[in-house]
């Protein structure tokens, strides 16, 4: 764009492509939203006071990052920078900007909000290279020319006019107060001697491990900036401001020896053989130059993220498994089951006495039919926030993490229930799904513990164990048994000592021998939670073949997903419809703690 604008210099804002010694690089393109727009141009980004504002300026997108046209004003202090950047002693710009957008840490979009002259920049490129000559009268001399200020006093025409236009010459000049020769001045610098090097040819003989240290020293003066919004923000927490300046503030990070004395020790580099012996001869110790910067780990490498899918902190679940694929599953889900009950008098078998009556048997026919319920899981994405996360399955996690909570909620329905109150839409309705510890006497044994009053754990624990073992008579399930029960009672179990202080049971194995059973798996979900005679449930005894779980063709685990297109919305589901029931008389056994001895809820 032509520029028809007066004023007193112009640089570049911020360079593209260039990191700058934050770690941050702005990407091309990053500000292109700020093109044309005026904004404040103050002093070392303080916002506290009006006496902090300079000037404007008008801000430029290009290619090559964004550059800025500044007009100072005619406060004393716009006129006192104004001064600054005429004899440069300033040449450095930063820009405070939010909004930010970052990818990794490269910049991609952001609204700069203000300019600032600072001492030093954070981005390398961010200097000023055209300084606006006037005369007497206010006209300019020759705005064509841009000018870089160097140590040695000299200014270098740029070259290129605000359009990115090549002038018709370069040429090396002197600046307006200078009385020496180029011939004089080619080549080195002012404080040089014929026999000392310059800092530039001394600076260029470092390694490039040597002068990353050098940029880094530089770089940790960046700081949390005055007046705004600070740049460290608590874990987890987005990053939306930038503050890209060098800062002094007392509390942040602040470089402890100044550049110049940083430039002296570099010159004398080349005496010393290596940077380091050079800061050591300055009377800066190894320790003084290793911590001569506060927040060092500013400089260290960026976190690697070792988790591409999120490692995933819940209960145990090694039981969900155990329980669904220890039930029956049948392929329909209307489930009904009959029994003759042969164990009353009248069906026992009878002797006859001659000339007697000969009586019918008797016995009780028993039947229970159970229906399914629909149980399921459902969740909502906003499809910028999957889009977005390109570095890793989003979907698939939680597709994942559905079937798994999915399993779970039946897991409990078929041992505990859900533990809903009945009033709750949620509820899992106990007559489509029944669970095992509060099913009807006939299918479920209750066993009540009865340690006696007061007892201690060792007390409950031996208790317990006594209870189990003399019910296991009434046992008729199928096969060998699992208890399943909680930690805090199987540890009470395991920790149980003979009178001279020997273990009872030296492992889980020897535990479920005596409790004669196959094994014993832990539910934490069964933690708090109350028997049916309104005791502490302490455990189930069953051999979950005998619970069988029916789902008609269609109505087995399914996976479903929609799009809401006026919210812009990914809508997962995950959903069962099945009924779930004992179908096995005295099929199990429900442990739980007498009143007396239960907590009080």
């Amino acid at each position: 764009m032509a520029i028809n604008f007066d004023y007193d210099f112009s640089g570049w804002a911020t360079k593209a492509n260039v990191k700058c010694f934050d770690g941050l690089t702005i990407a091309p393109n990053a500000f292109k939203d700020c093109d044309g727009k005026v904004v404040p141009v103050v002093w070392n980004h303080d916002h506290s006071a009006p006496e902090s504002v300079l000037g404007h300026a008008l801000l430029q997108n290009r290619k090559e990052g964004v550059y800025a046209y500044v007009k100072l004003n005619d406060t004393s202090s716009g006129q006192t920078a104004k001064a600054c950047v005429d004899n440069g002693d300033i040449d450095a710009m930063s820009i405070y900007a939010n909004g930010i957008q970052k990818t990794g840490r490269t910049v991609m979009h952001g609204m700069i909000k203000e300019l600032s002259l600072v001492i030093a920049g954070c981005n390398p490129g961010a200097l000023i290279d055209e300084v606006v000559k006037h005369t007497a009268d206010g006209s300019e001399t020759d705005s064509s020319e841009a000018y870089i200020y160097t140590d040695s006093g000299l200014s270098l025409k740029h070259g290129l006019d605000p359009d990115d236009n090549p002038l018709e010459d370069e040429t090396l000049e002197h600046s307006d107060d200078s009385s020496e020769t180029d011939k004089d001045k080619k080549g080195e610098s002012k404080m040089a001697d014929a026999n000392e090097k310059t800092v530039k040819e001394v600076f260029d003989t470092l390694t490039e491990e040597q002068k990353n240290v050098v940029y880094a020293i530089i770089g940790s003066a960046l700081d949390e900036g005055k007046g705004g919004e600070s740049d460290n923000k608590g874990d987890g927490e987005e990053d939306n401001t930038m503050h890209h300046c060098f800062e002094n503030d007392n509390g942040g990070t602040v470089l402890k020896h100044s550049l110049d004395d940083i430039n002296g020790i570099i010159a004398t580099a080349s005496k010393h053989g290596t940077l380091r012996d050079a800061f050591l001869d300055a009377g800066i110790t190894g320790d003084e130059l290793a911590h001569s910067i506060e927040n060092m780990d500013y400089l260290f490498p960026d976190d690697h993220n070792l988790d591409t899918v999120p490692r995933i902190v819940d209960r145990d679940q090694t039981w969900v498994d155990k329980v669904m694929n220890s039930v029956h599953h049948v392929p329909f889900a209307r489930v009904k089951v009959m029994f003759a009950d042969l164990t009353e008098d009248e069906a026992r078998a009878k002797g006859y006495i001659k000339g007697n009556y000969k009586k019918e048997q008797v016995f009780k026919l028993l039947k229970r039919s159970t229906t399914p319920t629909t149980v399921y899981k459902k969740q909502r994405f906003d499809r910028d926030d999957i889009v977005d996360m390109s570095t890793m399955d989003v979907v698939g996690f939680v597709k994942k993490e559905q079937r798994g909570k999915l399993n779970e909620e039946l897991g409990m329905a078929f041992l505990i229930g859900d533990g809903r109150d009945d009033a709750s839409d949620d509820k899992i309705n106990e007559l489509n799904i029944r669970p095992i510890f509060n099913d009807d006497d006939f299918y479920t044994i209750k066993v009540v513990v009865q340690p006696g009053t007061n007892a201690n754990e060792d007390a409950k624990a031996k208790a317990t164990i006594k209870s189990i073992i003399k019910a296991r008579k009434e046992y008729k399930g199928s096969g060998s048994p699992t208890f399943y029960t909680t930690d805090d009672v199987l540890t009470d179990m395991l920790l149980l000592e003979d009178g001279i202080g020997h273990q009872l049971y030296a492992d889980e194995a020897a535990l479920a021998r005596k409790l004669r059973v196959k094994e014993i798996v832990t539910v934490p979900r069964m933690e708090g939670r109350k028997g049916a005679k309104g005791g502490d449930l302490l455990g189930i005894v069953v051999n979950l073949a005998d619970y069988t779980v029916g789902a008609d063709k269609g109505g087995e685990v399914n996976m479903f997903d929609d799009f809401n297109v006026d919210y812009n919305q990914l809508i997962y589901l995950i959903e069962t419809r099945c009924s779930g029931a004992m179908t096995a008389p005295y099929g199990a056994m429900a442990i739980e703690m007498d009143a007396a001895n239960s907590s009080k809820v």
